[in-house]
């Protein structure tokens, strides 16, 4: 696993095995990173991230290597997040993000109280734990952390679908590599 591009572009990241950790692999991430520039190569530059259920922190990672401004880790298992650290400590970063080591609905009220607005959102717990994408899609449709603007992405099995609405939350667009699928929402009003 590795950055894909960016002033961090091909160096490498750290997992562990077991856990549940599931990184999203590199292809999967450069796909993401292509469809969200897409006729606008500077989206990231000054942009605000969360990187929810966040694993070994590659996509947030990936974020800040092609300029993103601030990105917010959520990660509630100790280890997990220790690896997060390990793995910004590889890259030299000491600013531009911050770890929030507990549960995603706590890191999200946390978040919204310091009125975080996010330009992209990614969610990708466990596929073992289904209901969160429901329950985090249905808090963030209604939450200030999200504006008209934002681009909320879900990572998904192709076997789950997490939904198509979360009013006003919609799906717009579904991107399908493999076993996985990446879901794409925005507001609508």
């Amino acid at each position: 696993m590795r950055v894909i591009a960016g002033k961090f572009r091909s160096r490498p990241l750290h997992s562990l095995r077991g856990l549940d950790l599931r990184p999203t692999a590199d292809r999967l991430r450069e796909t993401l990173f292509n469809v969200l520039t897409a006729g606008n190569p500077t989206a990231f530059e000054g942009s605000a991230w969360l990187d929810l259920c966040a694993g070994t922190g590659a996509v947030g990672i990936e974020a800040l290597s092609r300029g993103a401004s601030q990105v917010y880790f959520v990660e509630a298992s100790t280890p997990v997040a220790k690896l997060i650290q390990r793995n910004l400590h590889s890259l030299g970063l000491e600013t531009g993000f911050a770890l929030l080591r507990e549960d995603v609905v706590s890191a999200l009220d946390k978040l919204e109280a310091r009125g975080v607005v996010a330009d992209f959102v990614f969610l990708d717990p466990p596929y073992r734990m289904e209901k969160v994408y429901g329950q985090v899609l249905q808090l963030l449709s209604k939450s200030s952390l999200v504006t008209l603007k934002t681009v909320v992405v879900a990572e998904h099995d192709k076997r789950l679908d997490p939904g198509d609405s979360f009013a006003p939350l919609l799906r717009y667009r579904k991107l399908e590599q493999g076993d996985k699928v990446l879901s794409f929402y925005r507001l609508t009003r």
